[in-house]
């Protein structure tokens, strides 16, 4: 790995602990038929039953066991050794088999595309993107794994948002080439969006979260998305900006709605907080 990486590996095993704190009883919610899968995934990604799923930056595999539970075999990869274990663990405890690997999604890619293991569907989803260092070595990796006529599903929040500070104040660079470093880390977003990404009850938990280990992100724009798409050979056939975030409460004063929709207050201009794209093998 990457300086960057390591970087990004030692804040996200913090992190991780003090999110998973926020979240309840997961593996009885697992059990009890729960899922962490917002409607624009599930009909995004339609029936999963037999498919072979490849969930990439799978974080602690809330997803991914929800993804399984529909009846698909499903692959979970992160950077993170903690997200990795506690996945594992979590997975056990609800009795729903996902296997789960602890690498760099892009150098995991590449060893598993030489191997020849191929999936019906990559699965990427929300503060993805933005811990990958070359975002063209990632969608050649994608494509280098999917089957003929596999899809890529990725819902992601808008790059066009992250030019603004907590407050809607514009403040980074929309166009930023080079690494952007946060000496804060990987933040507690999950007690900040309250019930919102925690479908199994939103204990107290870690309190005054401070993470001592920077990390390393990186600015792709909606052009250099589709664009790197496209160089890959893969077919892009829906694209679609929302004006709301799931589950994410990231800005000052936004307003829940129906389904855990984090929407900007009533009355200020809509912007485009999230967006879907899918795109094809041939």
């Amino acid at each position: 790995m990457t300086d960057y990486e390591e970087q990004n590996r030692k804040s996200w095993n913090v992190a991780t602990v003090a999110h998973n704190s926020h979240k309840g009883d997961q593996a009885a919610f697992f059990r009890d038929g729960g899922s962490t899968l917002f409607p624009e995934e599930l009909r995004l990604l339609g029936d999963v039953r037999g498919r072979n799923v490849l969930h990439l930056q799978c974080n602690s595999g809330q997803d991914s066991l929800s993804i399984a539970a529909l009846g698909a075999r499903v692959t979970g990869v992160d950077i993170s050794d903690e997200a990795i274990t506690f996945a594992t663990e979590l997975a056990a405890q609800s009795g729903i088999f996902v296997t789960f690997h602890r690498d760099e999604v892009i150098n995991w890619l590449h060893t598993v595309s030489a191997q020849g293991q191929r999936f019906e569907i990559v699965f990427v989803s929300y503060g993805a993107l933005c811990w990958l260092p070359d975002i063209n070595a990632w969608a050649r990796g994608v494509a280098s794994v999917l089957s003929s006529g596999g899809r890529l599903i990725l819902v992601e929040f808008h790059p066009f948002a992250m030019s603004f500070d907590e407050s809607w104040t514009l403040k980074y660079d929309y166009f930023c080439p080079d690494p952007i470093v946060s000496l804060d880390g990987v933040g507690d977003y999950v007690a900040a969006s309250g019930e919102g990404l925690a479908g199994a009850g939103h204990p107290e938990g870690v309190q005054d979260f401070a993470n001592p280990h920077p990390s390393v992100e990186f600015s792709w724009g909606i052009g250099q998305v589709v664009t790197a798409l496209i160089e890959a050979d893969l077919r892009i056939s829906r694209l679609e900006e929302l004006p709301y975030s799931n589950g994410w409460k990231g800005f000052d004063g936004m307003e829940q709605r129906d389904g855990r929709r984090m929407y900007r207050r009533a009355g200020q201009p809509a912007i485009p907080l999230m967006y879907a794209l899918e795109a094809a093998k041939a």
